[in-house]
């Protein structure tokens, strides 16, 4: 008995269920891939700059080679250009020209979103405009004085000029013939004359109203006149004011009237099309400031850090960049769409440009 009641033991602990565990859980980590990841890259200072021993320094380099540090990445640099980084993330991974990343200065937009992905924004910039630094001279003197603006307020008071000129001929004309008499176009004519010296007080008292009507014509433009001549006078100062003769630009709003450059595949491009101004496009942002220096165009829009960094160092005074900018840029890094790093990245970048070492950095290669 003592047996089978060991045995009935045995056999119901055997069958018994297991007593519950927590279930087991785990993070997944992404793990290097043991050999190097190609990164594109394009030249442009102060993001990337190249260095004289074929090695690469700048923002941008400064941020990827400590991500790559963080996560274990060997890694080798390969230059393309805009196209040519976005092509390359966007390919497949056994495709020629694939890239594991892009690292550069590259705008993150709708349209480049649609085939390749970015990281969370490393930094905020926007677009510059850079213009010549010498003052614009005997032609925008000229192009000044007959610019739009300028010529409606000349036509405007010449308008006033001749009503006022043909109301005192017409009074004039029976009773004062010797000075507003002849022909309608010779009365008009002498009756132009005097409202011009009446206006502008030379008074050269050759040609004057006799009759009552003709006399309250005269009194009421001299007085008419005061105001007049102090509203065209400062219509025609702003129009040739040393802030318009120093540059046609001023701003954003100037560029639809301007010989306008941008850097061919740039996002910039984007902004110029959306706002129908005409363009031309150079392969490098050195040869769009050269063309300002060379008064092809009159100004290279692109994003202001960069043109300023340029304009300093191989453009001093010679072209410059104008204060502020506009239509906010944020650049990220390029990875392919639904990348594994994506996440791993944004976690050891966000940690990092929100420290004092990137800030250090920003002042290294930006300035204050």
């Amino acid at each position: 008995m003592p047996l089978f009641t060991a045995l009935l033991l045995s056999l119901l602990l055997s069958t018994a269920p297991a007593p519950l565990q927590p279930a087991a859980t785990s993070t997944p980590v992404v793990q290097s891939t043991g050999e190097p990841v190609t990164v594109g890259i394009r030249v442009v200072p102060p993001f990337v700059i190249a260095e004289p021993d074929g090695g690469y320094s700048g923002l941008t380099i400064a941020l990827w080679e400590h991500i790559a540090s963080e996560l274990e990445l060997e890694y080798e640099w390969v230059e393309r250009d805009i196209q040519g980084l976005i092509d390359g993330v966007a390919a497949d991974s056994d495709a020629d020209g694939y890239l594991f990343a892009a690292a550069s200065a590259l705008t993150i937009t709708s349209e480049r979103e649609e085939i390749i992905d970015f990281t969370h924004p490393f930094f905020v910039s926007g677009l510059g405009i850079a213009v010549t630094h010498q003052p614009a001279g005997l032609r925008q003197a000229i192009l000044s004085v007959f610019s739009i603006d300028f010529l409606w307020v000349v036509l405007l008071l010449v308008l006033l000029l001749l009503f006022w000129g043909m109301l005192v001929w017409y009074f004039e004309r029976r009773d004062n013939p010797d000075e507003f008499g002849g022909n309608a176009r010779e009365g008009i004519g002498s009756g132009f004359w005097w409202a011009a010296v009446t206006m502008t007080t030379v008074g050269y008292g050759d040609k004057a109203p006799r009759s009552f009507a003709g006399r309250l014509v005269g009194f009421i433009w001299m007085f008419a006149g005061i105001i007049l001549i102090s509203f065209f006078t400062a219509s025609i100062a702003s129009s040739l004011t040393v802030t318009q003769l120093d540059s046609r630009i001023s701003g954003p709003q100037d560029l639809p009237y301007a010989r306008v450059g941008a850097l061919d595949q740039s996002a910039t491009i984007y902004y110029l099309e959306e706002n129908h101004i005409r363009y031309r496009t150079y392969e490098t942002i050195f040869d769009g400031l050269q063309a300002i220096d060379d008064d092809r165009i009159d100004a290279f829009v692109h994003d202001a850090p960069i043109i300023r960094y340029y304009a300093t160092r191989e453009f001093p005074n010679r072209v410059r960049v104008l204060p502020g900018n506009f239509n906010e840029q944020y650049y990220g890094i390029a990875l392919p769409i639904n990348s594994i790093w994506r996440n791993e990245i944004n976690r050891v970048m966000l940690d990092y440009i929100s420290g004092e070492e990137w800030e250090s950095l920003n002042r290294r290669y930006l300035g204050e």
